[in-house]
């Protein structure tokens, strides 16, 4: 290619495994003005020992990520612009480009140093009707929306890449091929301007964004989202689960229920809004199992019963759904009430997708109003997933020294919160 600048990348496949994956054999490589040779990248990938999980943007699995590297490279000049500097005064103020992609949504945030979110655009993958996530249809939406999501965001926020001075992605948990193609992008960006890399634990950015939002400080936290039910507290260092579901979540046990009975709204695929509706036209409560135990729940058995009542014929649908609600909700309620008392905390921040379920928060005022506490609830725009709080976390992250290398950006399927340091409380 001599002087010139590659405007593609060449690629020939090799004959031979590892780790039971197909290899790319990359001739060459280029995202300007960066340039590597066949050499440097053929003893990189011969080297690589989990190759599988350590994807770089020119190393790729599957043709998800092929589309990501394609993406990539897509990327205009003027958006990438690595050549020069900021014209932006640096000092203490630092830009952080966050991305979400644990399920559903794929979403790009930008916040600065000082609490600010610049930019929250999103763009959600939306199953056929009736059905669920597919996390291999997920990740190939977040691959074809990724170049211009990420292009969107910085043009409401006013900045190019050459401003940002880190980049988060939500290294955990989720859906893996999700995550990978989180990744895939994330690394790539890194690499590509020279900058820090993070990973974030996805439910703690729920957390850190609910906190900045709201201007809770130290709240017992009920987290609820669709992969999600659990009550969590700030304890010695780490965020601590005090209480969580032992089957499927609160969130989970409504949309099964919905999907079961045939709920359907043309202009949402979630089943959320459409079941509420339906139980706020029920008044006849219908009795149902409810399981507590200490500050953990069980909802499978209550929606084998609501289920069992549907198709017994006995009941009207309304009821069930209102029964369903009622009894779940009260559930909830109770632990986080136990949770409460056993804390000693003032203050209850309500985080997650569900956390936007008008029916809860009215019991849950009327609990924290019995109890003296202040009840907080992350804004609807911040509740379900999303870039913003990924780039927040990222930025607290940063300014304690958490960043992490290429080889170390493993995304993590089943990472527990309770794994995470966290750092930023003790100095805040």
């Amino acid at each position: 290619m001599g002087g010139k600048i590659a405007s593609r990348i060449e690629v020939i496949w090799k004959g031979n495994k590892f780790d039971d994956r197909r290899i790319l054999d990359v001739k060459y490589l280029v995202i300007p003005p960066l340039r590597f040779p066949v050499a440097f990248l053929y003893n990189l990938v011969h080297n690589m020992r989990f190759l599988h999980s350590i994807l770089w943007f020119y190393t790729l699995l599957d043709p998800t990520e092929m589309r990501v590297m394609r993406l990539i490279l897509k990327l205009d000049l003027t958006m990438l612009s690595i050549v020069g500097g900021s014209d932006r005064v640096k000092g203490d103020y630092e830009v952080c480009l966050g991305i979400e992609g644990t399920a559903h949504t794929f979403g790009v945030g930008l916040a600065d140093s000082g609490g600010k979110i610049l930019a929250n655009v999103r763009s959600s993958y939306k199953p056929p009707p009736g059905m669920g996530i597919h996390p291999r249809d997920a990740a190939q939406h977040h691959s074809i929306v990724a170049g211009e999501t990420i292009r969107k965001a910085l043009d409401i926020a006013g900045l190019k890449l050459k401003d940002v001075d880190v980049v988060a992605f939500s290294q955990g948990p989720g859906l893996g091929p999700c995550l990978r193609v989180t990744a895939t992008v994330a690394r790539a960006l890194s690499l590509a301007i020279r900058k820090p890399l993070v990973g974030v634990n996805h439910l703690i950015a729920h957390i850190e964004i609910g906190r900045i939002t709201t201007g809770a400080q130290d709240p017992l936290i009920l987290l609820v989202t669709g992969g999600n039910t659990q009550l969590l507290g700030y304890e010695d260092g780490r965020y601590r689960v005090f209480g969580e579901t032992l089957d499927i979540t609160i969130a989970n046990c409504f949309d099964v229920f919905a999907r079961e009975v045939g709920l359907y709204d043309p202009l949402n695929p979630w089943l959320g809004p459409v079941f509420d509706e339906v139980a706020d036209r029920g008044s006849t409560y219908i009795r149902l199992p409810y399981t507590v135990k200490g500050m953990d729940l069980q909802f499978s058995g209550l929606l084998t019963a609501a289920l069992k009542a549907y198709r017994n014929g006995k009941y009207k649908l309304e009821d069930i759904a209102y029964s369903l609600r009622e009894t779940a909700l009260s559930m909830l309620i109770e632990v986080t009430e136990r949770a409460l008392a056993h804390t000693g905390k003032s203050e209850v921040l309500v985080i997650g997708g569900f956390a936007r379920n008008r029916r809860m928060q009215k019991m849950l005022s009327e609990m924290t109003e019995a109890h003296e506490a202040k009840l907080y609830v992350v804004h609807d725009e911040y509740a379900t997933d999303n870039g913003a709080m990924i780039a927040w976390t990222g930025l607290l992250h940063y300014k304690v020294g958490d960043t992490i290398s290429v080889e170390e950006s493993v995304v993590k399927p089943r990472w527990r919160i309770e794994d995470i340091e966290v750092k930023w409380m003790d100095r805040s």
